[in-house]
């Protein structure tokens, strides 16, 4: 387009802004982020020639066209997720077609920090949705006269230090239900009414464990658990540890076959409600989300092809095929991130940031190793909870200084008039 052509048209917005972010834990951002997810359009892929024949507004534009595809990238299905997405798509299907009045079971997804657990199961909620309301393009269960949003899944973050009573609000909030000088029971009462009257088929409560069991007080939260199950309504929890949480018995997982064995009740000692975790036990199946290994052929494999679908994604000037699968750079990934996939996404997108700063427009062992990833870098995350991962340090090197994309610089001085 020439200067005049943009003129008369007037100033248009690129098309790569990300507007409003939508919150999935309401219902209107959950709506929206399940209808819009997938439509981001990455940036085309040009070479170092065509991209100096650019004038500088349009390689400004692509540049920051080029920011806003690697802080997009893609999430990937891994072995480990597309495992546990199988398990829970299938329950989520096996229960809502299910028309007895009787007890769904449901699932706990336990694994590290980092490794993709919410974005697995909203994915897999979320494709639920859009084919189950293919089905029923109305609330079939809205009761005559009113205009009950329908709401065949809900996604909720359980809060932070979190109470029986603060995980009922969370839930009443998606649904954006009144609960206002509520007691618990009736706040039970409330969650199982919007549950029928928004025809909800899946509930998730994701970092579940953040709900401490270590006081007497806090076996309530147990009580609400089965409270929940009673409903027509796959539950799914998700956190960090769950197996030595409290929420279940101490378990084992077994070697040969990945499942979590749970030892009689009658195991557990003396607990102020030592029946609570049996039932959960027996009315949850445990699934882990592990990260990638790199001691076998198939762990090697595997982390290789996640390395060459993310390859793809990257819009780097001098990048090349295998730039990261070849030689030594599939092991230093690993070394730098081992194997979660949350870690290895924020060095890649740091990484590309200060490659395209620097003119270096690749991604070497050599530019990655000035990549320093801080806590803060990973916001939203409980560390008392076992929410925060073990970040690998950097390698020490004395030929390259310390890399400060993620430092506070203040705020610029102002230009000389």
């Amino acid at each position: 387009m020439t200067s005049s052509d943009a003129t008369q048209s007037g100033p248009v917005a690129p098309i790569f802004l990300p507007g409003q972010i939508p919150d999935r834990t309401r219902w209107t951002g959950w709506d929206r982020w399940r209808r819009t997810r997938g439509l981001f359009v990455p940036a085309p892929l040009f070479t170092l020639d065509a991209y100096q024949k650019l004038s500088p507004r349009q390689r400004r534009l692509h540049d920051l066209h080029r920011v806003a595809t690697h802080s997009n990238l893609q999430i990937q299905e891994t072995p480990m997720s597309m495992r546990v997405a199988w398990r829970l798509r299938a329950l989520i299907e096996d229960n809502a077609f299910d028309c007895s009045p009787g007890t769904r079971p449901g699932m706990m997804i336990n694994g590290g920090a980092c490794q993709g657990k919410t974005e697995t199961v909203c994915e897999v909620i979320a494709g639920f949705e859009d084919d189950w309301l293919a089905l029923h393009a109305d609330n079939p269960l809205a009761i005559a006269g009113t205009r009950d949003i329908h709401a065949p899944v809900a996604y909720v973050r359980t809060p932070v230090k979190a109470t029986p009573i603060s995980t009922c609000q969370r839930i009443l909030d998606f649904f954006g239900e009144d609960y206002k000088g509520m007691r618990l029971e009736d706040l039970v009462r409330t969650v199982k009414d919007a549950v029928f009257d928004h025809g909800c088929k899946a509930l998730v409560l994701d970092d579940v464990t953040r709900l401490k069991l270590h006081r007497e007080a806090d076996q309530d939260v147990l009580d609400l658990i089965r409270e929940l199950m009673s409903l027509p309504v796959t539950l799914a929890l998700v956190g960090v540890g769950i197996p030595k949480s409290g929420l279940l018995r101490d378990g084992r997982r077994d070697p040969v076959t990945g499942q979590w064995l749970f030892p009689p009740v009658k195991d557990r000692g003396k607990s102020p409600n030592d029946e609570a975790p049996g039932q959960t036990d027996l009315r949850f199946e445990l699934l882990d989300l592990d990260p990638f290994r790199y001691d076998t052929r198939a762990g090697i494999t595997a982390w290789t092809g996640h390395l060459v679908g993310l390859e793809s994604q990257l819009r780097l000037l001098r990048s090349e095929e295998g730039m990261l699968t070849t030689g030594s750079m599939p092991e230093y990934l690993f070394s730098r991130a081992n194997g979660v996939v949350g870690l290895l996404k924020r060095l890649i997108q740091a990484g590309c940031r200060y490659a395209m700063e620097t003119g270096e427009e690749r991604l070497t062992p050599d530019l990655l190793d000035a990549m320093v990833i801080h806590p803060a870098d990973l916001p939203g995350l409980d560390p008392d909870s076992g929410e925060m991962p073990d970040i690998p340090p950097a390698p020490r090197r004395t030929t390259r200084s310390r890399n400060t994309v993620f430092d506070d610089r203040g705020t610029p001085p102002a230009a000389a008039g």
